[in-house]
């Protein structure tokens, strides 16, 4: 079986060899960033806004903010609550996905954190992919 390439990068660096497909995992776009940064974004992949807001504030220590984003990565939708017989499971689709995608090309996941930045979100989501909850 193939390996899961997956990576990690801000999404103001510049793209590069082997980045594949660069996908931002960021509920807002940004001021100022054009879509030849990203081939593609998921905002669905990123904190909620709540989330994300208390963790910039300070309000949220990295230990809570990364118990609570990914729980937010499982959550059921609105729409599973209408549906009995087939549930989304949060982002259980898109995650397989992205990882499916993973095995055959690399996938860069983007974000608006630094390089050097050691709490980012798109760390747990690769974290994520890379585990064993993520079946195929």
């Amino acid at each position: 079986m193939a390996k899961e390439n997956i990576r990690t990068k801000c999404v103001w660096t510049g793209s590069g060899p082997g980045d594949g497909l660069r996908i931002l995992v960021s509920r807002f776009r940004g001021h100022g960033l054009t879509k030849d940064h990203y081939d593609l974004w998921l905002p669905g992949l990123g904190p909620s806004e709540e989330l994300l807001k208390g963790f910039l504030a300070g309000e949220i220590p990295w230990s809570v903010f990364s118990k609570r984003y990914r729980e937010e990565l499982w959550t059921d939708g609105e729409v599973d609550q209408r549906n009995h017989s087939s549930k989304n499971h949060g982002q259980k689709g898109l995650l397989r996905m992205l990882r499916f995608l993973s095995l055959r090309e690399p996938v860069t996941l983007l974000c608006h954190c630094a390089e050097d930045t050691k709490h980012c979100h798109r760390f747990l989501l690769r974290q994520t992919l890379l585990s064993s909850k993520v079946t195929l």
